[in-house]
C-alpha cells in the first residue's frame, strides 16, 4: 500500500463519494467532510465542516448522470475551498459529460467544454485531473495543468483474464479507431473499424459497415462512453451479420439508464466491461457487465503529483 499523502485532504461532491473512499482506502487516508444541502426549489448549498487552511485539496466529482447539477456543485466547493485559504485545489473529474461538447460543428451552438473549462478557472481551480476525456485536445481549452489518464491497462488486463481466442478489437466508428488500434496492441490482435451514422442529436447512432475481417472471429467494441447503448448495440448486430463468433464491449465510462440496460441485454453482446468512474447501481449490478474499478489508477496519481513526481511513470509500456 502506498504511504499516505501529507498537508492534503480529499474530498467528494454527491456523486462521488463510493469512488473518493476506494480512492482513500487505496492511499490509506480518511475522506474529508463536507456536505451538500438541496433547497426545495433546486438551489445547492455546499459547506466544507472541517478546516484545509494551507492544504492541498483533491475534491473529486464526477459529472455524468446529471451534469448540470454535479458540474455546479463542483465549482460551488472548488470556491469554498478556496475561500478557505486551500494551499492549492485540484479537481477530479473521473468522466467529464460535456466533453462531447469539444467543437462548433454547427451554426449557433455553443463550444461546452470551452465553457466548463472557463467556468472552473474562474472560480479557482489549480489542477485537473480527468479520465479518457471524448476528445483529447480539450485540454488546451484550460490554462490550468490537466492530467490525463487512461483507463484501456486496465480494461485490458481484464480481458484477458478471460482468455478469449481469435480477438479481433472493433472501433464502433472512424473517431475512435486511432484509440482502438491502441487496445488492439496492447491486447496483441487485429482491428476493424465500424461505419457509424448519427442523424440527429436523440442519442441513436447507426452502423452501417464494418471495415476490416471479423468472420469466425471474436469481437472486442471498443469506446469511450456509453449512455444509450445503441452504437454498441447496432455495431453487435452488424457484426452477427458478418459472421463474427461471440461479442464482447469494452468501454471507459457507463452511463446507461435501464432502457439502455435493456438494450445490452437484448443484444448480442455477452459481456460488458466497464469502469466506476460514474456511480450507476444498476448497472453495476447487470449480469452482462464486469466492472473494473479505476480508484488504484486515480489514488496513484494524486500520490504521484502530491510528491511532485512525474505522472508519465502510469503510462510506462502503453502503445
Amino acid at each position: 500500500m502506498p504511504q499516505p499523502v501529507t498537508d492534503a485532504q480529499i474530498f467528494a461532491g454527491r456523486t462521488s463519494m463510493l469512488f473518493a473512499s476506494k480512492v482513500c482506502d487505496y492511499l490509506g487516508m480518511e475522506m474529508g467532510q463536507s456536505e451538500t444541502i438541496v433547497f426545495s426549489e433546486g438551489a445547492l448549498f455546499v459547506k466544507v465542516l472541517e478546516k484545509v487552511r494551507d492544504k492541498d485539496v483533491y475534491v473529486i466529482q464526477t459529472i455524468g448522470t446529471k451534469p448540470n447539477d454535479e458540474f455546479m456543485e463542483l465549482l460551488f466547493y472548488v470556491d469554498a475551498f478556496k475561500r478557505a485559504s486551500a494551499s492549492s485545489v485540484t479537481a477530479i473529474l473521473p468522466y467529464f459529460a460535456y466533453a462531447k461538447g469539444d467543437k462548433k460543428d454547427e451554426p449557433r451552438v455553443s463550444i461546452r467544454a470551452r465553457v466548463c473549462a472557463d467556468c472552473l478557472e474562474a472560480a479557482g481551480v489549480d489542477r485537473i485531473i480527468t479520465m479518457d476525456l471524448h476528445s483529447p485536445q480539450i485540454q488546451g481549452f484550460f490554462k490550468k495543468p490537466v492530467d490525463h489518464l487512461y483507463a484501456m491497462d486496465a480494461l485490458c488486463t481484464e480481458v484477458r483474464k478471460h482468455d478469449v481466442d481469435n480477438l479481433v478489437v472493433v472501433a464502433p466508428d472512424t473517431g475512435f479507431a486511432k484509440n482502438a488500434r491502441k487496445y488492439a496492441n496492447k491486447l496483441g490482435v487485429g482491428l476493424a473499424i465500424g461505419d457509424k451514422v448519427r442523424r440527429s442529436h436523440n442519442e441513436l447512432a447507426e452502423v452501417e459497415g464494418i471495415i476490416g475481417d471479423v468472420a469466425g472471429l471474436n469481437a472486442l467494441i471498443v469506446d469511450d462512453f456509453t449512455i444509450s447503448c445503441g452504437t454498441l448495440a447496432s455495431t453487435a448486430r452488424y457484426l452477427k451479420k458478418l459472421n463474427a463468433e461471440r461479442i464482447f464491449a469494452c468501454v471507459s465510462h457507463c452511463v446507461m439508464s435501464d432502457r439502455a440496460l435493456d438494450e445490452l441485454t437484448n443484444s448480442p453482446i455477452e459481456r460488458l466491461y466497464i469502469t466506476d468512474t460514474v456511480e450507476n447501481a444498476a448497472a453495476f449490478n447487470h449480469p452482462k457487465i464486469k466492472v473494473v474499478s479505476m480508484a488504484p489508477v486515480f489514488g496513484e496519481a494524486i500520490r504521484i503529483i502530491h510528491n511532485r513526481e512525474s505522472l508519465s511513470q502510469l503510462f510506462d509500456g502503453q502503445p
